[in-house]
C-alpha cells in the first residue's frame, strides 16, 4: 500500500508520494545535509533508493551513510543504488532526455515489479555545467519529469547548489519543479508551470 506521506529526512518535515522537489543550497556541505538523511529515511522505510551524484565519487556517499547505517544488506539486496553522473545523465558523452527518463523508468520501475513498493531518487545536476551535448536539454528534461511521476508510487529529489547556475537558469528550475526545499522547509511552488505549458514556451 502506497504511504500518504514520505519523511523526507529533514526534521519535521515530510512529503507526498508523486512529489517532485528541488532543493537549493549553497555548498557541498549542505547538499550531504538533506542527501544523507534523505537516503537515510528511505532505507529505513523499504524504499529502493536511486542515487546520482556528481561533485563527489558514489563512494563518499556511501562513506557519509555508513557511519550511521550498516549498508551492507541494503547494498546486497540492491535496494540502494548510488551511480555518478558520467554513468547516468551523461552516459556515452552527452546528455539525452529520453535515454534519462527511460534510466529512470528501468530503476525505478524495474524495483517496484520486485520487493519493494515504493521508491526515492535523487540527482545531483551540476553534470548540466559540463560542456556537453545536450545538457542544454537540462529544464525541459525536468518539466518531462513531471509527466514520469505518476507512472510509479515514487518521490523525486533535484539538488542544485546555488552558486554554481546562473539566475536563468534557477527562473526555470523554479518553473519545472511542484515543490522547492529551501531553509529546511518544503514549499508549494507557485511559479510552477504544468508541463504542456512550460514547454510550450521552449518551442
Amino acid at each position: 500500500m502506497m504511504p500518504s506521506s514520505v519523511a523526507l529526512g529533514v526534521p519535521g518535515v515530510q512529503i507526498a508520494p508523486g512529489d517532485h522537489i528541488c532543493a537549493f543550497y549553497p555548498s557541498l556541505a549542505d547538499r550531504d545535509e538533506i542527501l544523507i538523511p534523505y537516503l537515510r529515511e528511505g532505507l529505513k522505510a523499504g524504499d529502493k533508493c536511486v542515487c546520482v551524484v556528481d561533485a563527489s565519487d558514489p563512494e563518499a556517499v556511501l562513506a557519509s551513510l555508513g557511519t550511521e547505517v550498516d549498508l551492507g544488506p541494503y547494498l546486497g539486496r540492491h535496494q540502494l543504488e548510488v551511480q555518478r553522473s558520467d554513468e547516468t545523465y551523461l552516459q556515452g558523452g552527452a546528455f539525452s532526455t529520453d535515454a534519462m527518463l527511460e534510466f529512470w523508468n528501468q530503476s525505478v520501475g524495474g524495483a517496484l515489479t520486485g520487493e519493494f513498493s515504493f521508491a526515492r531518487a535523487v540527482g545531483e545536476m551540476t553534470w548540466a555545467l559540463r560542456q556537453m551535448p545536450g545538457v542544454e536539454e537540462l529544464v525541459g528534461y525536468e518539466s518531462r519529469l513531471n509527466r514520469f511521476l505518476p507512472r510509479y508510487p515514487q518521490v523525486i529529489l533535484c539538488l542544485y547548489e546555488l552558486d554554481q547556475f546562473s539566475g536563468e537558469v534557477l527562473v526555470d528550475v523554479l518553473k519545472t519543479h511542484p515543490k522547492v526545499l529551501l531553509g529546511g522547509m518544503v514549499l508549494d511552488n507557485p511559479y510552477y508551470l504544468e508541463p504542456d505549458e512550460f514547454l510550450a514556451t521552449r518551442s
